[in-house]
């Protein structure tokens, strides 16, 4: 483990630069969200974004998405040519459609009919497929939502607390998924979390954020291959880095 600069893995595919992020500008009590927070990500990197609650991690998130223009700094490229999807912590499916509809349609209506065998077989979907989301845990709706976003082909995924809620085999088993997914198509990876287990386990780098207003306090890289990551060893790097940054991991 050691710290790193803004760089990431290879070739930047995400580079953000938001210096002033604030809110109700002109009222009697404006909020500053976000102040002066770079980073990039890198070609098939999985990065973390962690911060205390509250810090702007979802004003971070809806910028990066193109949902919310009015703030100083730049996102390169622009959010709507980045080749972006995104995983809401709520599956948010159409319950009056099944799991093959609701991925479907989200794609495209030329590439409606493409073949999607391998996507669902992929993710432990393909005897969900004409299933309602009623019939779905919550763990198999998220991996409808994860199929979805990934239909798309996206050169980056953004996933925002993918894995709440689950028990420890269904989180463990999507953790899984999701890595497997994206190494074998090559894309990148931005995910909100707070827990620092599961990032410490899936990530390339962890962002740390400070307090409102957001700005990055550390980046840093977590070189053992992920193969190699024991449960002896995460809980060392957790220890050290609650250590260091005490008002951000909990000790």
């Amino acid at each position: 483990m050691s710290d790193a600069g803004a760089e990431a893995r290879g070739a930047a595919v995400l580079s953000v630069d938001i210096r002033r992020k604030v809110y109700g500008i002109g009222g009697a009590e404006p909020v500053e969200a976000v102040r002066d927070l770079a980073f990039s990500i890198g070609e098939a990197e999985i990065a973390c974004l962690i911060g205390p609650s509250g810090a702007g991690k979802t004003t971070t998130l809806r910028i990066l998405l193109g949902l919310d223009p009015a703030y100083d700094g730049s996102v390169v490229p622009d959010p709507a040519s980045a080749g972006i999807g995104m995983v809401f912590q709520e599956p948010r499916l159409m319950p009056w459609r099944t799991v093959e509809q609701n991925v479907r349609l989200a794609l495209p209506r030329a590439e409606r009919g493409r073949d999607l065998d391998s996507l669902f077989e992929s993710l432990g979907l393909a005897p969900w497929r004409s299933r309602y989301p009623r019939a779905l845990s919550l763990g198999m709706a998220r991996r409808v939502a994860l199929a979805r976003a990934l239909a798309l082909k996206p050169r980056i995924l953004i996933l925002d607390e993918p894995f709440v809620s689950l028990d420890d085999a269904s989180a463990a088993a999507l953790r899984a998924i999701v890595v497997d997914s994206v190494t074998r198509a090559g894309m990148s990876v931005l995910m909100v979390t707070h827990n620092v287990a599961e990032a410490i386990e899936m990530a390339d780098r962890l962002l740390l954020l400070s307090a409102r207003p957001a700005s990055l306090v550390a980046t840093i890289a977590l070189d053992q291959p992920r193969a190699d990551r024991t449960r002896i060893w995460a809980d060392e790097t957790r220890h050290d880095l609650a250590i260091r940054y005490p008002g951000i991991i909990a000790a």
